[in-house]
């Protein structure tokens, strides 16, 4: 409890917590239940049942009552509280490795795996906090959201110190960043990638969203009592991220292709499997072939390769740990099931991953671009006319799809779209609505011809669609190769 603010303390002063725990149904005799007022549920609700699985105390934000012999904390933000009880409990994990944070917009995902594979290029043993898993050395564990509650996120890193990990990567985001879950992280690196429109249903606009991405930056600068630098890995040809590097108390390590940043890629050239380019830094140049493709593959290896420089790893082995990644699952992944045109699974769900998708494609592709999409029910709605219009804009063929509805009706959806389809120049014969997203893939692929490529956007990785509150397996990928295999037998 030491450095928690305390508004008001009732119960036994010498109790002492065996855990803690924010969710009812996980409590443990011993246990603090700390009340969390989340979106759906507020935890002040549970304080019985908590109480009932033996819960000693509690911590709140309201002044609720609690059953007699239980000790009752009150504090001004329990989410905070929650972060740094976590920290302390645990003994403060993170400070006993080397904690580097990636926040933007896109990219988090590739740019965290692309640090992970130098690091590991280099030597070291690392452990991995993010969107499509969390690992600790080799061990692989589920994930259930991009950057986990504080509890868990510490619980981690206790685990990951236990078991011996040098460095830890993670993705941060917006929401962990405004919900007080890595308040308490001593972060080491922060690296920022971009800043487009997203989660425009939980920040209020644009200015609140990017002040939480700014505000990583100015903790990380604030942190003190921890061995080895802290630095800022900064992509300067994104406006909002010249202006981070304006006003980061760090001194930046800037990337990108335009302009003499301190890091840059010269002689870009990019191909349908991949891409070639001269990583320089300073004076110093190095070839480097990578095998992911697009010019957003470019800037997620740049923020890589900062990191490893400011780590004091060579170009050289950073060069060569780049090379050898293949892949990350439902980033720009290709389905090959021998057929003639190509077929590639991506997570772009915001406006400008669907814009640098496919004009990533337009880049290489010969044929037409065949896109299959759809928007995320009880999400940010205004987005999803700006994706209808730039599918519009870039894609020669569109089947508008659903993508995790959740409460709403694909149909509702559907629409918010379509406007942008029209504003964007697309004709009802260059466009169609196929709801069902099995049907939709289908169709592509059996429309597609020779050097056409298929586009499966909006849920990578993921292997489930959210209707109503069933989750139902699903999988982009895994549909697209049984309608290819089924294709390949007619």
């Amino acid at each position: 409890w030491r450095g928690l603010k305390i508004e008001e303390f009732s119960g036994d002063p010498d109790l002492v917590p065996t855990g803690f725990t924010y969710d009812s149904r996980r409590a443990m005799p011993g246990d603090f239940f700390v009340c969390i007022e989340g979106y759906q549920h507020d935890g002040h609700d549970f304080i019985s049942q908590a109480v009932a699985k033996g819960c000693k105390g509690v911590v709140v934000q309201r002044d609720v009552p609690v059953p007699p012999g239980v000790n009752r904390v009150r504090v001004a933000d329990t989410r905070f509280a929650l972060s740094h009880l976590s920290a302390a409990f645990f003994a403060h994990p993170s400070r006993k490795l080397r904690l580097i944070g990636v926040t933007g917009t896109n990219g988090k995902t590739t740019t965290t795996h692309l640090i992970d594979a130098i690091l590991r290029g280099a030597g070291f043993k690392t452990g991995l906090i993010g969107t499509i898993h969390n690992r600790i050395g080799d061990q692989v564990l589920p994930v259930e959201r991009t950057t986990p509650e504080s509890l868990d996120l510490h619980g981690l890193f206790h685990r990951m110190v236990a078991d011996g990990v040098d460095y830890c990567v993670m993705e941060v985001s917006s929401h962990a960043l405004s919900l007080q879950r890595v308040a308490h992280c001593d972060f080491d690196v922060g690296v920022f990638t971009n800043i487009s429109q997203d989660h425009l249903d939980f920040h209020r606009d644009m200015d609140e969203y990017f002040a939480a991405k700014k505000g990583f930056f100015t903790h990380l600068a604030q942190l003190a009592g921890k061995k080895g630098p802290r630095a800022a890995v900064i992509n300067v040809d994104d406006p909002r991220g010249r202006e981070i590097a304006r006003q980061c108390p760090l001194a930046p390590l800037g990337y990108g292709v335009k302009g003499e940043p301190d890091l840059m890629a010269l002689k870009v050239d990019i191909a349908p499997r991949g891409v070639k380019f001269t990583l320089r830094h300073g004076k110093k140049g190095i070839p480097l072939t990578l095998n992911l493709t697009g010019m957003f593959s470019v800037y997620n290896a740049l923020a890589a390769a900062g990191v490893g420089l400011v780590e004091g790893i060579s170009l050289a082995s950073i060069a060569r740990s780049l090379a050898a990644v293949t892949g990350v699952p439902g980033r720009f992944e290709n389905i090959d099931e021998g057929q003639d045109f190509s077929v590639i699974v991506d997570y772009a769900h915001t406006p400008d991953g669907l814009e640098n998708i496919l004009g990533a494609a337009a880049e290489f592709v010969r044929g037409r671009k065949i896109l299959v999409f759809g928007c995320g029910g009880d999400r940010d709605r205004s987005k999803r006319p700006l994706m209808g219009r730039i599918a519009a804009l870039h894609a020669d063929y569109v089947i508008i799809t659903s993508d995790n509805p959740r409460s709403e009706e694909p149909a509702a959806i559907i629409a918010d779209i379509e406007p942008g389809m029209k504003e964007g120049g697309k004709s009802k014969d260059e466009y169609e609505i196929i709801a069902d997203r099995r049907r939709a893939i289908a169709a592509a692929i059996e429309m597609a011809q020779k050097d056409d490529m298929v586009i499966l956007a909006g849920k990578g990785h993921e292997t489930y669609q959210i209707i109503g509150q069933e989750v139902i397996p699903f999988d982009d990928g895994e549909v697209a190769r049984e309608v290819l295999r089924g294709k390949r037998k007619c």
